[in-house]
């Protein structure tokens, strides 16, 4: 089950300050590749950076180059370990399939996530893959810490690239 509202007062400081992490780094994709602007940070249960990243799929030519998958990368390089063991990830859109299988794989406690993905949202929109009891590992899924900024800042990205200003 999802825990989701839409007030940051609504949750935990730690998880609307590493959001607003995730976020700066959704607007370094738009910023610097010009990638569709998602962020994700990996912390520890100590509240240490594991990984952090942007999508990166058209940048790299890579289809899995998702923020998710940068910044899970990035942290098993770090802990030279595949599993990333009661670590939270923070990514600004909610986890698509791939995704998240990934932190499935990975065992990671948890994923916190911005704004629902209504088409291809996997971490309850519309499919319900971390929860899934017939997985060895569920990741406990809080959304919607600053959806409404998250979504907004997506929504002016596409808008931009259609070439509608409003």
């Amino acid at each position: 089950m999802v825990q989701e509202t839409t007030s940051a007062q609504a949750f935990p400081d730690d998880d609307v300050r590493w959001m607003r992490h995730a976020l700066a780094l959704a607007e370094r994709a738009e910023r610097e590749d010009d990638e569709i602007p998602v962020g994700a940070v990996l912390v520890s249960a100590d509240g240490e950076v594991l990984g952090e990243g942007w999508n990166r799929n058209i940048t790299e030519h890579d289809p899995t180059a998702h923020a998710e998958i940068v910044a899970m990368r990035q942290a098993g390089q770090r802990l030279n370990n595949h599993r990333l063991l009661g670590s939270t990830l923070y990514v600004t859109l909610e986890p698509c399939a791939m995704c998240a299988m990934a932190m499935v794989h990975a065992r990671v406690a948890r994923v916190v996530y911005g704004a629902t993905d209504p088409k291809t949202g996997a971490a309850g929109s519309v499919f319900d893959l971390l929860a899934d009891p017939r997985h060895n590992h569920r990741v406990q899924i809080t959304g919607g810490v600053l959806g409404e900024e998250a979504g907004l800042r997506l929504t002016t990205y596409f808008r931009r690239k259609r070439g509608k200003t409003s």
